[in-house]
């Protein structure tokens, strides 16, 4: 049966721009290409489980700008459900993204419309609270990512919070939830020396997978590819790690690890996450 999960997050329309090398400060540089994409991590989440077999439900806010369109029409063409989709005056959420030729990114957020994203509809608390697995993060008010956890912890589902970007006081987060995803550089914020300061803590390792610390400390690598864009890949992580937890750690981590390896593979983040089949045949290769 598959988990049922509702991702708590931001959409954006992205656009991306392919440059040579990344800017220094105060310097101009010419871009190769331009995309533009559906995106935002709470977007990037939902599809990236969906791919993987979960029954998703997204609860974010659009504006009323053109944008808003394209961005319902790419969830729904990618099977997530929209009951929890607020509609509020005003501008989507949108993103500027700079990626280089070694595949790193830099990434400026415009969040419009995300940051007005809320909870007070009993309707949205009941999307939250009809799921498994609840995956949230911070590209939104961060009340909303509290009461979106306690709803969902008081329903008996799982919380998993993408802690990303960093908020400025992690122990009322670390209070209502049950899972912290973040990468290298932001998990120091959540760990008192070696020990985690929740029951699950993942963090990701980029080329070399991701590790998990929850009563002992496992590493599990991640299939060696060719980076072309890295943008959106730690979103996939997160929504196929979501899809997968109720199957436990070591059934989660190798599939997650697969799936964001897999979207490096791919420009742009809203269409990069694999689909499910890709991620099992790169498992079962020899």
């Amino acid at each position: 049966m598959s988990a049922r999960v509702c991702v708590v997050g931001s959409v954006n329309a992205d656009l991306t721009f392919t440059v040579d090398r990344l800017p220094r400060p105060g310097q101009t540089v010419l871009a190769s290409a331009l995309d533009t994409a559906p995106g935002g991590k709470g977007g990037n989440q939902a599809v990236a489980a969906a791919r993987a077999g979960a029954a998703v439900q997204l609860v974010a806010a659009l504006g009323t700008d053109p944008a808003a369109d394209g961005l319902r029409a790419h969830l729904a063409a990618n099977a997530v459900g929209l009951d929890g989709i607020e509609t509020v005056p005003g501008p989507s959420g949108s993103a500027a993204i700079l990626v280089d030729a070694g595949a790193e990114n830099c990434i400026v957020v415009a969040p419009g419309a995300n940051a007005h994203l809320s909870l007070n509809s009993a309707a949205v608390r009941d999307v939250v609270a009809d799921s498994d697995v609840v995956l949230l993060s911070l590209e939104i008010p961060l009340e909303t990512a509290l009461v979106a956890a306690r709803v969902g912890r008081a329903a008996g589902a799982t919380v998993i919070l993408n802690a990303s970007p960093t908020p400025p006081d992690i122990s009322a987060l670390a209070a209502v939830v049950d899972v912290v995803v973040v990468n290298e550089t932001e998990s120091d914020a959540w760990l008192d020396g070696e020990r985690a300061l929740v029951d699950h803590l993942v963090i990701t390792r980029g080329a070399r997978g991701a590790r998990h610390l929850g009563g002992n400390r496992t590493d599990y690598p991640a299939p060696a590819v060719e980076a072309v864009d890295t943008t959106g890949a730690g979103d996939v992580f997160a929504g196929v790690l979501a899809a997968h937890w109720t199957r436990g750690v070591d059934y989660a981590l190798p599939r997650a690890c697969a799936a964001g390896s897999l979207a490096t593979l791919v420009h742009g983040a809203g269409d990069c996450a694999p689909y499910s089949e890709a991620v099992e045949d790169v498992l079962d290769a020899p």
